[in-house]
């Protein structure tokens, strides 16, 4: 039931920071977000498979990062690490999972960049953070 509630504080949240949205997306948007973080890579296929049956019309809906897409390839070059696409993906997941939960654990195998997955998520958020000074600013930020 808590992934239930998660999903639909979630919509709730997507709603209100698009009142105007097709609810369809949003909801496939809610699903994706606390959903999609938490399964291993090879539960991942079924999952879509499973939310393509569920809303076979619906486009699913792309995140725009904004300034924070630029803050986290800057933090990743000064951090020496190698902007591989499936980590950077993670660095959004653990974003989208911090916005939407109230706790969160990163879990994985030594060396799997969990650490390095929060430095560059830290220091891309505090690279930005003294130029979002108004609330466009922050929709830009997280749409």
């Amino acid at each position: 039931m808590r992934a239930v509630k998660s999903t639909i504080a979630a919509a709730g949240i997507l709603k209100r920071n698009n009142v105007n949205g097709d609810e369809s997306e949003i909801v496939l948007k809610a699903l994706i977000d606390i959903n999609l973080p938490k399964f291993l890579e090879q539960d991942i296929s079924l999952f879509q498979n499973i939310i393509s049956d569920l809303f076979p019309k619906t486009k699913k809906p792309e995140n725009q990062f904004g300034i924070l897409s630029t803050s986290i390839n800057e933090s990743l070059k000064e951090l020496n690490l190698n902007p591989i696409p499936g980590f950077v993906k993670k660095v959004y997941q653990l974003l989208e999972t911090m916005e939407v939960r109230h706790g969160i654990m990163l879990v994985g195998a030594t060396g799997s960049g969990k650490t390095s997955n929060f430095n560059v998520l830290k220091l891309a958020i505090s690279r930005i953070s003294p130029q979002i000074t108004d609330t466009e600013e922050q929709k830009k930020l997280n749409p």
